[in-house]
């Protein structure tokens, strides 16, 4: 699943060069983008610990769903907030605190022994996974060289999709070696328990690591800090550069006034300006196709339909290296073939995928008490999932974030993507609290007949409301 970025920072001029230690400015980012690795992780965990919260808590359609969904509360907290703590107590620091969430959230998931604890400890870790969604890219930006940081900011997308990826690999790994997610694994523990403890050694090396990098050079300047900016800005320039790059941060920074919610009002109406709208609709749309209910919910939709546990696990963990390969292929193309133009494609692609899984559920029968889908309906649902997942982490999964960054004119940016992150949580917390419900009420054709509307509906929206961004500067953006 695709993350948030706010960059702040400036293109150096031509005449400026870079240090000849990119291999400092690299190992940085990466340690930053450790937090995208835990966004992804945390994010897809759940997965295969659905059944075994069922059964540990005795939940039903709609108790399942809050603790599946209660950590994107704490996504929409932290995302909406953290911009602002971040210029108070610097972007590294906050970093810092969101790696203890990520330990504390982890540990705490594990050990609950009831519905309200294990929704405490999720939002603690929401709390971390909003923040690192915008705090890891922003400090990505603000660190790397210009000539650069289109590069450097694609390791926090890689980031994301790899946790999915490796949380999926770590469900199927721990499910099969205890027999079954809910059968016992370690000192008696539950393997679904065990699942959620396998984040503490990547949360562990995120918050070692963060020791070793250095402070955003922006936050330095803006907290006064000019001897320490120039000297992390020598890690990236030569010193020259280094120290024109400094006066440039000085200068724009003491032109800055603090982003205001009320500057999306347009005076002249009264109304929230068009492109915040557009926004907003861009990060709700990227949610209402349905893509987290395959993050969340892989394993129980599966074996909704007949597949073994085992084998529902291990389609995941093929979704999520169809969702690397993706998200590669978008970093090749986005600049090339522009924003839009993957947008509406991603739309028409997701809206017949989720179609031909809508015909496959259909013919599911019950056998044995269980649905179970044909041979050949089963192998169709499967490409088409599959298919579904590819399109989607090759247009709106990264591309949307990409828009929400370039859309808005610099005095609105920060303001705008407060809001529209707020709003992208808040539809992911719906869609996936949902789905449990729908699952015991219209069941999976049901689910995906509503899924498949609205990425039909997403494509007249990109076709009539989004604009084009690719190769216009940030300065050019204008109000709307």
């Amino acid at each position: 699943m695709p993350t948030p970025s706010a960059s702040t920072s400036h293109a150096i001029s031509p005449t400026q060069t870079a240090s000849p230690r990119p291999v400092i400015v690299l190992l940085t980012c990466c340690v930053a983008a450790i937090g995208g690795f835990l966004f992804g992780f945390d994010s897809g965990v759940i997965n295969g610990t659905v059944d075994g919260l069922q059964q540990a808590f005795q939940s039903e359609s709609v108790g399942t769903g809050f603790n599946v969904a209660s950590m994107l509360l704490g996504c929409a907290v932290g995302a909406f907030f953290a911009g602002r703590l971040a210029d108070k107590f610097g972007r590294r620091t906050l970093l810092l605190v969101a790696a203890v969430f990520f330990i504390i959230s982890a540990w705490g998931s594990g050990v609950a022994g009831g519905s309200l604890e294990f929704v405490i400890y999720r939002i603690l870790g929401g709390l971390a996974v909003g923040a690192a969604s915008v705090m890891s890219p922003a400090y990505i930006s603000e660190i790397a060289p210009s000539h650069l940081r289109g590069r450097l900011a694609t390791i926090q997308q890689v980031a994301i999709i790899s946790g999915l990826f490796f949380s999926f690999l770590n469900n199927y790994w721990l499910a099969n070696i205890a027999g079954g997610s809910t059968a016992p694994l370690w000192f008696g523990f539950d393997a679904w328990r065990c699942m959620f403890w396998m984040e503490l050694i990547p949360a562990g090396i995120f918050l070692v690591a963060l020791m070793f990098i250095p402070e955003s050079p922006r936050f330095l300047v803006s907290a006064g800090a000019y001897d320490k900016a120039e000297r992390v800005l020598r890690l990236v320039y030569d010193e020259d550069a280094s120290h024109k790059r400094l006066e440039e941060i000085r200068a724009t920074l003491s032109e800055r006034r603090q982003p205001r919610l009320s500057d999306l009002i347009n005076p002249a109406t009264n109304k929230l300006l068009k492109l915040v709208w557009v926004g907003i609709g861009l990060a709700v749309f990227q949610q209402l196709v349905g893509i987290n209910v395959v993050f969340y919910y892989g394993a129980v939709l599966w074996q909704a339909v007949g597949f073994s546990e085992s084998d529902a696990l291990m389609i995941n963990v093929i979704s999520g290296a169809v969702s690397i390969a993706a998200c590669l292929i978008t970093i090749g193309l986005v600049d090339r073939l522009g924003r839009k133009p993957l947008l509406w494609a991603g739309s028409v692609g997701m809206a017949v995928t989720l179609a031909t899984l809508v015909y496959a559920f259909s013919t599911a029968e019950i056998v044995d008490g269980r649905l179970a889908l044909s041979s050949a309906n089963g192998v169709l649902a499967l490409l088409a999932a599959n298919a579904y997942v590819f399109f989607f982490n090759v247009s709106w999964g990264p591309v949307m974030w990409v828009m929400l960054g370039e859309m808005f004119p610099n005095q609105v940016r920060g303001s705008g993507l407060a809001v529209a992150g707020l709003f992208q949580w808040g539809a992911n917390f719906a869609i996936t609290m949902t789905f449990p419900i729908m699952l015991a009420t219209i069941g999976l054709t049901g689910a995906y007949g509503f899924y498949a509307l609205c990425a039909l509906a997403s494509i007249f929206f990109v076709v009539k409301f989004v604009h084009e961004t690719k190769g216009r500067e940030l300065e050019e953006m204008v109000y709307e």
